[in-house]
This record gives C-alpha cells, sequence and structure tokens, in this order.
C-alpha cells in the first residue's frame, strides 16, 4: 500500500485524487492533507481519510476546522498557514506527495518535500515553471522523481516508457484551444469572466481555466515540458485539437510518432503518477473510437492567442524571466476574475512586465531570486493595470 501525502486537497486536483484512493484502498493510503480555507470540506475529507497530520493554508480557520472534527479519535496533527502546509509536505513516511496547490504558493511545500526525500506526483506546473533552475538541481541531488500529473505531460511521459536515451526528437502538446477557439478574434472585446471559465471540455479550477482561454497554460506547459524533458524550444510545438482525446505526442528520432489517448479525465494521469511503473486496473470509461468520432487539428492562431508568444520568449530568455512571467499571468488572471480588467488585458499586462524584466534577468538564480521575482511581478501587474485604466479611460474623453 503506497503511503501519499496531498496538498491542495479540497482542488479539483485534490478531489480527484482522493476519488482515486478512495477507490483503491488496498492501493494507497494518505499520511497528511493541505488545503485553503475551505473548512466544510476539509474536514469531511479528514474524516474520511484519517490523515496522520493536517493544515489549512487560512490560518485564521484553524479554530473552526479544530471545533469541525474535535470528535475524531484519534486527532491528526493540525497546522496552518504556510509553514503548515510545508509541515506536512515533509512529514512522515509518505512515498509520493501530490502537488494540487494552485500557482507558485506550491514552490516552497514542492521542495521541502524532495528535500525529505519524497517523489513528486506534479500536479502543479508553476511550481517548475518558476521554480526548475532550483527544483530540478535539487531532484537529482536527493534523487528522487518528479512524475507528471497533468494529462499533457503524462502522455509524454506515458509515450516515453522503453524509448531509449536520446530517442526523444519533438514533442506536440494538444490544446483544446479553450472557451474562445470558436470565437472570432474580434469578438473577444466582448468576453467576460463567465465566459472564460466555461471549458469546452475538461473540468478546472478557475484560474486554469482562464489560462486555457488565453492558452497560457499551454504556454507555461512548453516551459514545463523543457524543463521535464529536456528538450529545445524549437522542438516542442503546441497544435489545437478540439476533441481532447490525444493528450499529446512525442516524434521519435527515425520520424514514428507515438501518441497517449483517453477520454477527458484527470484521474488517469493522476492515477498513473500514483502507481507508476505499475499499471491499475479501473472500471471507468474505456475509449471508444467510433464514439469519440472524427479527431481533428489545427495550428494555433498566435493573434488570438498572443500569451503562446510570451511563454516562448520567456521560456527561451530562462533564467529568472520564467518565474515572472508565471507570477504575471497570476496576478493578471485574478485582477481579471475580479473583474478588475479586462480579458485582453492580461497578456498586455504580462508583456510589460516582462518587458521591464529583461535587464534584470538573473540566469543562474537562486530560491530567493526566484520569490523576489515572483514578488515583484505581482506588484508590477497591479502597477501596469493601473496605467491601463487611465489610458483606458482618456481614450474615452
Amino acid at each position: 500500500m503506497k503511503a501519499i501525502t496531498l496538498l491542495g486537497s479540497t482542488g479539483s486536483i485534490g478531489t480527484q485524487t482522493l476519488d482515486i484512493v478512495s477507490e483503491h484502498p488496498d492501493k494507497f493510503r494518505i499520511v497528511g492533507l493541505a488545503a485553503g480555507s475551505n473548512v466544510a470540506l476539509f474536514a469531511a475529507q479528514i474524516r474520511q481519510f484519517r490523515p496522520q497530520i493536517a493544515a489549512i493554508s487560512a490560518v485564521d480557520k484553524l479554530p473552526e476546522l479544530k471545533a469541525a472534527i474535535q470528535d475524531i479519535d484519534p486527532q491528526p496533527i493540525l497546522l496552518a498557514g504556510q509553514a503548515g502546509v510545508i509541515e506536512v509536505a515533509r512529514y512522515g513516511d509518505a512515498e509520493s506527495v501530490v502537488t494540487g496547490i494552485v500557482g507558485c504558493a506550491g514552490l516552497l511545500p514542492t521542495i521541502a518535500a524532495i528535500e525529505a526525500g519524497k517523489d513528486i506526483a506534479l500536479a502543479n506546473k508553476e511550481t517548475l515553471i518558476a521554480g526548475g533552475p532550483v527544483v530540478l538541481p535539487l531532484v537529482a541531488k536527493h534523487g528522487v522523481k518528479i512524475l507528471p500529473a497533468d494529462s499533457e505531460h503524462s502522455a509524454i511521459f506515458q509515450c516515453l516508457q522503453g524509448v531509449p536515451k536520446g530517442g526523444l526528437r519533438r514533442i506536440l502538446l494538444t490544446a483544446s484551444g479553450g472557451a474562445f477557439r470558436d470565437w472570432a478574434v474580434e469578438k473577444l472585446a466582448e468576453v467576460t469572466v463567465a465566459d472564460a471559465t466555461k471549458h469546452p471540455n475538461w473540468s478546472m479550477g478557475r484560474k486554469i481555466t482562464v489560462d486555457s482561454a488565453t492558452l497560457m497554460n499551454k504556454g507555461l506547459e512548453v516551459i514545463e515540458a523543457h524543463y521535464l524533458f529536456g528538450l529545445d524550444y524549437d522542438d516542442i510545438e503546441i497544435v489545437i485539437h478540439p476533441q481532447s482525446i490525444i493528450h499529446s505526442l512525442i516524434e521519435l528520432q527515425d520520424s514514428s510518432v507515438l501518441a497517449q489517448l483517453g477520454w477527458p479525465d484527470m484521474r488517469l494521469p493522476l492515477l498513473y503518477a500514483l502507481s507508476w511503473p505499475e499499471r491499475i486496473y479501473t472500471n471507468w470509461e474505456r475509449l471508444n473510437l467510433v464514439k469519440a468520432g472524427d479527431l481533428t487539428f489545427r495550428e494555433p492562431d498566435h493573434q488570438k492567442y498572443p500569451c503562446m508568444r510570451l511563454a516562448y520568449a520567456a521560456g527561451r530568455d530562462g533564467g529568472s524571466m520564467p518565474a515572472v512571467l508565471n507570477a504575471a499571468n497570476e496576478q493578471a488572471v485574478a485582477l481579471f476574475l475580479a473583474e478588475k480588467i479586462h480579458f485582453l488585458d492580461i497578456p498586455r499586462c504580462i508583456e510589460s512586465v516582462c518587458d521591464r524584466h529583461q535587464d534584470d534577468n538573473k540566469q543562474n538564480p537562486t530560491l530567493e531570486d526566484i520569490l523576489e521575482s515572483d514578488r515583484w511581478a505581482r506588484q508590477e501587474v497591479i502597477t501596469a493595470a493601473e496605467k491601463l485604466a487611465t489610458s483606458q479611460i482618456m481614450s474615452l474623453r
């Protein structure tokens, strides 16, 4: 039975991971849980899975959580705040830590887990994108594995099983195209938050659904693929595949192309990250190619999706630039979701901040450099958004 710790247990990744644990109680057990602020759901999870340790990120929610589980015996160790989440990440005999925390907030807990010798089921792409220059040397130092738990990188990882070293030639990342794949570019000026948070294929959190609508999620995945699989950016391509049946492809040196297929279901890559190198039987709906119907592909529209260009540029710049790109995107999306900027302002704010970072880009950043770049970029986005708002008001006069 594999011992697992789950970070971000009340989010989309977390609840689906716990579904897997529930379905396979003979294969997995929970050692630790960490969540954000949803006390009711977190308390129910603690009651069901009985972790040895649990932490809630929202410090002010700790008394409420204690009251909600006061009748549980034995009581788990209860902690709060980022320090508590970090302690959960490194705690006990967990073999694998699932990083389901959204955004760069997952970086420090992931590092703590690596330093404690635990394998990482990586569902938080931003951690590696922002912290790759620091995280990868730690992975090598501590001899742990990073197993991708998102659909695209899991597909690549699955296709690579049995491929000899040096056999990989090119990666093809498939993208659904997000909420606006069938919208004309001109119509994007009318986008609302409700429009951007309706994904046509996947059930995901609001932030990543917006990233899918801008295609920044795919740009970030290009950077993550570079770190995970070691290919140059010229050898990592994006292709729009509206049906989301092929989750990604690899081309080998002899021009053979391998693909991984399945219904859009995040549980499959999560299960593989937890069970690798084994394959565990499930009773989930099996892929029926006749039912799936036509599988189509098209080139992404760079005018509609400027975030792709920004991501490739940041990846090629390297150093602390991907951390700035990631933080700027997180902050810009947060402002959009709060209806403080327009959808089209997201790439404008990101580009402004990345441009300002060019002269300060550190090619061999330390952890503190990355964290400082993250803090700086978030504040710069707020400043950039204020300037945009002022210029838009002036243009209306």
